[in-house]
């Protein structure tokens, strides 16, 4: 049975924490909203993603980091209680129940329903409901997609028989497996075979690339990889998958890769990258490809649509939670600022004048052993794009502070200045605990902070952001 029509300022397609964000941004802007989610209010990041997998490394990093610290060393040589990691990550993730997202999305304001939204063409929605009851929505200003991105498996002879893990269900098993094959070196890869490592599986990670973490400066892939051999993980590079076997989908699971070795383990984990879960929201019915990523400009609003908004992984951009909800902010107000007539230059503090700065000043932790962290250009990423660069690297355990922090401190900061401007394009480290210098080196790119007024962002003593000071002193006597 299909309902009568019924009317809303905007619809949202998706209540992850994009979805969320945009919804309560139209609250605030006094816009009535629904929203729409076919699987749990809250999304990949708080069930399949981000906490469940840092519930789960947060144990393995405290750890490793006791195990620097004389005094505490022999304290923690016994191997981690895998039962009470796992009903940590549980507790997290509420038990993979939605009440508590429910109740915060329906105090927004927003009018929350169950089911699969697809468009039907412009500004009309149709939500197949778990009672196979069609509900229509229509929008007076927008829709907006956030319906985020799903895991992307290569087409491999054996690999859907194989039944393999994804990010899914790495960060939601409730066993350890005793021999755990990782497929990809990038973030999804290196900290799943962190943590499982850590929690008494034989891991085995394979790369295609020459360096883990290729997006990053290549000396964060040289740190992690050698981290990752001294945990016991064996790391093969320039090492591509074949086939994929596992004979009725349950049992031991062998990967063939090439040169002919045969991996064998009790579960293969592919992350090998993200697809946009645009396949089935009614793309076709307004000219658009279905399955396809959603170009947008700098209020997120899909390139020749003056309705349509795709916010978050779907519109390919960074596929970050923290960068998901920032956009979130952007769109938000760019569509309240176009519902009243406002000039986008004129909207409130969230205001859409701000939203290029997600394409170059994008912040990112890898939640390994030890941590990398970045945000802004590479050195190769700046050099291609044509700045005249130059590269300042300093090692953190060379600081007072990393001293302190753990004996035997390893790890390395680099910030690429523009010779031109006198800013900083990036800023990269990798070590134990440098996630929480990243947000300094945030504010200093995105602020476009000139190289003379660092020197006045006085670090405190001993800290390991005394590594600011010394890599303005590095680049001072070059």
């Amino acid at each position: 049975m299909t309902t009568e029509p019924v009317e809303y300022d905007v619809v949202v397609l998706g209540a992850g924490p994009t979805g969320e964000n945009v919804a309560d941004r139209l609250r605030a802007g006094g816009l009535s909203t629904a929203v729409v989610e076919s699987e749990l209010v809250g999304g990949e990041c708080s069930y399949w993603a981000c906490m469940p997998s840092k519930a789960l490394l947060r144990p393995v990093i405290a750890r490793a980091e006791a195990r620097r610290v004389p005094g505490l060393r022999q304290s923690v040589q016994g191997p981690l209680d895998v039962a009470a990691v796992l009903a940590h990550r549980d507790q997290e993730v509420s038990h993979w129940k939605d009440d508590g997202q429910v109740s915060w999305l329906e105090s927004t304001g927003a009018h929350l329903y169950r089911g699969r939204g697809r468009l039907e063409g412009p500004k009309r929605v149709v939500v197949e409901g778990p009672d196979s009851e069609r509900r229509v929505l229509t929008a007076r200003h927008a829709v907006a997609v956030c319906t985020g991105s799903r895991a992307l498996l290569p087409d491999l002879p054996g690999l859907v028989g194989a039944k393999p893990w994804t990010s899914r269900e790495a960060t939601s098993a409730t066993e350890v497996p005793a021999r755990l094959t990782v497929v990809g070196g990038g973030v999804v890869g290196v900290e799943m075979a962190t943590a499982w490592q850590a929690l008494g599986s034989q891991v085995t990670l394979v790369a295609r690339g020459d360096l883990l973490l290729p997006r990053m400066e290549p000396f964060v892939g040289q740190h992690i990889a050698d981290a990752l051999s001294e945990a016991g993980v064996r790391v093969l590079m320039n090492t591509g998958v074949t086939a994929v076997e596992r004979e009725g989908g349950s049992g031991p699971v062998t990967v063939v890769v090439e040169g002919g070795e045969r991996i064998e383990a009790d579960e293969v984990l592919f992350a090998t990258g993200r697809a946009p879960r645009t396949e089935d929201v009614g793309l076709d019915t307004v000219d658009l490809q279905p399955g396809s990523w959603l170009s947008v400009d700098d209020s997120c609003r899909v390139e020749g649509s003056d309705w349509l908004y795709a916010v978050g992984d779907v519109n390919h951009r960074a596929l970050l939670t923290h960068q998901g909800k920032y956009q979130a902010r952007i769109a938000g107000a760019a569509i309240v600022a176009r519902a009243q007539g406002v000039p986008l230059l004129e909207t409130d503090r969230w205001g859409a004048h701000s939203a290029s700065a997600d394409r170059f000043a994008v912040p990112q932790v890898v939640f390994t052993d030890p941590e990398a962290a970045a945000v802004g250009l590479s050195l190769a990423e700046a050099e291609a794009a044509g700045h005249r660069v130059r590269a300042v690297d300093y090692e953190i355990g060379s600081v007072a502070g990393a001293a302190l922090y753990a004996d035997g401190y390893r790890g390395r900061a680099r910030m690429i200045v523009d010779l031109d401007r006198q800013i900083l394009l990036g800023v990269t480290f990798v070590g134990p605990g440098v996630g929480e210098l990243l947000h300094s080196a945030t504010v200093a790119v995105v602020a476009e902070v000139p190289i003379d007024r660092l020197w006045h962002a006085v670090p405190a003593y001993p800290t390991i952001s005394e590594v600011w000071l010394r890599l303005l002193e590095t680049y001072r006597e070059g």
